[in-house]
């Protein structure tokens, strides 16, 4: 079997890696966890070392990477830029805070001194989507590794150039070979690597289907887990907000990586009195994106990761459209098999529609029409999902107080929803559980063991 790294704007087969067999992944497996306790012996300075030198080299090596990004998923080479930097800031952020985010902390009992301590677990097995596949690794192995754990990485098949470039970016930055590894293997291996001891934890980005497996078979072997799943993301827009603002925002909340974000807002949930203005806006907004090559500087957006999505894509379209939605901006794919989706809005979505219930993974937005701000919030939680939110109103305070109604890991008021290290990031729902970034992140992949020291007593004087 072969794992293939194919151009999604040329269809041509750039790369073919042999898939490793049990026995290499027991090896590397087994190398990772003999070289675990080394690596958490090390200081916090001395891991803050490495993971400057990784900053510096991810941003030394933008250009490399951005076009790698490209050519295996379709990423404008504009945009791979800003990834890889956004990774190099994660890197740096938590280089610097590491040791006081897992410092020990005091507690006041009636011991003489208690407090809790955050240790590393060992191996940490990451499990990780394509779509962006700089970040999506960084934001797990960044405060994984400064927490003293190592790591393994089994990447999406379809980007193992990314894989192995950001494996050589940790070595080169002078990690212990060990310490983090890409392992490219099918699926099948993923659940034996669970079952084995020497693996602690898992994290995984992804699918709901790939995450309920996941979280079954390390439930079975009682093995740490952090779930970021799927996303429909409400954008709800008050009659009294900053339409103009509002609906350029929402097109570019649309428009991140072609629509392939679990946090790009997918559902816009507008007040009545103004959702057909709203829709006059987005459409000219979304009309003004440019499609093309992603190696081109003036690309926008590129095509979709792979055809199948896109054709996955505009079946769920058909569909909705069947059950009563209605196309305000027409666009799509030209013809099945291509990976190119132009954008598209479609209006009049109701329950029983596909576009109601499912997450769109691509630039499609879909439009509901609320009476007014209760009806939004009840809108935005009808929802299996629970990843970001936005509320636009000139009413911040009213913002504020609907944020806090919705059922998401992260509301963004009058702002673009986007992810960051100083921010916890995770949902509710069918969107996961457990948070990545900030210093809930680092705190993920540790034991928080609580000390109890007591009182020091006097020796016994011994009698002759």
């Amino acid at each position: 079997m072969a794992i293939e790294s194919i151009n999604p704007h040329t269809g041509r087969t750039l790369r073919r890696f042999p898939a490793f067999g049990w026995p290499k992944t027991e090896k590397i497996l087994n190398q990772a966890h003999k070289a675990a306790p080394s690596w958490a012996a090390t200081t916090f300075f001395h891991r803050a070392g490495v993971l400057r030198r990784a900053a510096a080299l991810l941003r030394e090596r933008q250009d490399e990477l951005a076009r790698l990004m490209a050519l295996e998923m379709g990423k404008p080479v504009a945009d791979g830029r800003a990834e890889a930097l956004k990774c190099a800031t994660c890197c740096d952020f938590y280089a610097e805070r590491a040791e006081s985010f897992l410092a020990d902390e005091l507690i006041e009992t009636d011991a003489a001194r208690s407090f809790i301590s955050y240790q590393p677990l060992g191996v940490v097995l990451a499990v990780m989507p394509w779509n962006f596949p700089f970040w999506q690794v960084v934001r797990f192995a960044a405060p994984a590794l400064m927490a003293g754990n190592v790591g393994l990485l089994k990447h999406a098949s379809n980007v193992p150039q990314c894989a192995l470039a950001l494996e050589k970016i940790f070595h080169d930055a002078g990690l212990p070979p060990a310490c983090f590894r890409t392992l490219l293997i099918e699926t099948d291996l993923v659940e034996k690597l669970i079952a084995d001891d020497r693996l602690a934890a898992i994290t995984l980005t992804g699918s709901e289907g790939a995450g309920a497996a996941v979280a079954a078979a390390a439930g079975h072997h009682i093995k740490k887990t952090v779930l970021e799943l799927g996303g429909s993301d409400p954008f709800i827009v008050l009659a009294d907000a900053d339409l103009a603002l509002a609906a350029k925002t929402a097109a570019q909340s649309r428009m991140i990586n072609a629509g392939q974000s679990c946090i790009a807002a997918k559902r816009f949930i507008v007040e009545k009195a103004v959702v057909k203005e709203f829709i006059t806006h987005l459409k000219t907004h979304l009309l003004a994106f440019r499609p093309g090559d992603p190696l081109d500087e003036a690309t926008q957006y590129g095509p979709l990761a792979r055809p199948d999505l896109a054709d996955e894509l505009t079946e769920q379209v058909k569909d909705s459209v069947a059950e009563g939605a209605k196309v305000e901006l027409h666009g799509g794919q030209a013809k099945p098999g291509t990976a190119l989706f132009r954008p598209m809005i479609l209006s009049n979505v109701k329950p029983g529609q596909r576009a109601y219930t499912e997450e769109f993974f691509g630039p499609v937005a879909l439009v509901l029409e609320a009476k007014n701000a209760d009806d939004a919030v009840r809108l935005a939680n009808d929802s299996r999902f629970g990843l970001g939110a936005a509320v636009w109103t000139a009413d911040a305070k009213k913002g504020e107080a609907m944020a806090r109604q919705i059922e998401s890991g992260a509301v963004f008021v009058n702002g673009l929803v986007k992810s960051m290290p100083e921010l916890p990031f995770g949902g509710v729902k069918k969107s996961g559980y457990g948070r990545e970034l900030s210093y809930l992140g680092i705190r993920e992949f540790v034991n928080q063991k609580s000390i109890w020291v007591g009182k020091e007593v006097a020796p016994v004087a011994k009698t002759e």
